[in-house]
């Protein structure tokens, strides 16, 4: 079901519609990055952490000034087969044609994506990039490149976003997609994370990659990699694991030697000044403490739903 906010637009200054898109998408995880890296829950606890971050983000950040529509996410086990290299390939291809269809309700000119795991943002940014066409450029802060295949040794489809955006991959994935964007005008930032069968579609493909050593002490590099682009618009995608895990962990594992909270603040503001930030999904956000007093709670009285049965079970 999607709720919306009274306001149509997206506030003083923007034209268009600016869409707030909920989309608390888990399946895209591997089931095995699930399991290493969140060995303390249950495996269907830490899997569904996704949509726990993206409730929680919802709750956290500022009033949206417009519409607000929520992709609707199964939450059962349905789907969740591998199939041609995908793992859960029924669930997140049923998923993405929800979460089209919801943006097309909308046509947005503006999306903010609250997620969920990295393939929340393929929908949107697709979208975008059939309405602005060669304007667009996709800024993707992550400290993995996601540029997996159904070849790829890793079948968690969060690993393949970049690639679908870009328009390689899963054959029914692509047909689904409105526009893909030419590899040349997109940038993985704070990348230093990947593995060794997919890295190298990096180069062959023509994506540009700037390290966290690159960006330590100004955005320079990605602003003049910008500029040369042509592009006057960008959609950010901001992965919160690009965050150093010796400073704090966000998403689902832990990865050091990242940017600094500071610095990722420094990056997506230089990028708003240099260009029209159209698009912005946050991605990957694994709230531990709340998983963890979600257990805590399970079966207390009066707020799990359990107490009406039981009282009913000893009369």
């Amino acid at each position: 079901m999607n709720t919306v906010d009274s306001s149509p637009t997206g506030g003083p200054g923007h034209d268009g519609v600016h869409l707030r898109l909920v989309w608390p998408q888990w399946q895209g995880a591997g089931t095995s990055s699930v399991k290493a890296f969140a060995s303390e829950f249950p495996l269907d606890v830490a899997h569904r952490g996704y949509a726990v971050g993206s409730t929680v983000l919802g709750a956290v950040l500022p009033p949206h000034h417009g519409p607000t529509a929520t992709v609707p996410v199964t939450m059962t086990d349905d789907g969740l087969e591998e199939r041609d290299g995908v793992e859960a390939k029924a669930a997140v291809v049923a998923q993405l044609e929800r979460a089209l269809t919801t943006i097309r309700q909308y046509d947005p000119a503006r999306i903010a994506t609250l997620g969920g795991e990295c393939a929340v943002s393929v929908a949107p940014f697709s979208e975008l990039a059939r309405r602005y066409g060669d304007d667009l450029a996709i800024v993707w802060i992550d400290a993995h490149p996601d540029i997996g295949t159904p070849e790829s040794a890793y079948p968690g489809y969060h690993a393949m976003a970049v690639a679908a955006l870009t328009g390689h991959g899963d054959p029914d994935i692509l047909k689904l997609l409105p526009a893909t964007v030419p590899a040349d005008r997109v940038a993985l930032v704070g990348l230093h994370a990947w593995t060794d069968d997919d890295f190298p579609n990096v180069a062959g493909w023509g994506i540009s990659s700037f390290g966290p050593d690159e960006l330590r002490t100004s955005t320079r590099p990605l602003l003049d990699w910008i500029a040369a682009t042509g592009c006057s618009r960008v959609a950010v995608h901001f992965d919160v694991d690009v965050v150093d895990s010796d400073e704090i962990v966000l998403g689902l594992g832990a990865e050091p030697n990242g940017l600094t909270s500071a610095q990722v603040r420094r990056v997506v503001a230089d990028v708003q000044q240099a260009a029209d930030v159209v698009g912005f999904t946050i991605a990957e956000f694994i709230p531990r403490q709340v998983m963890h007093l979600q257990r805590i709670l399970d079966g207390f009285p009066l707020i799990s739903g359990h107490e009406q049965g039981h009282r009913q079970a000893d009369r």
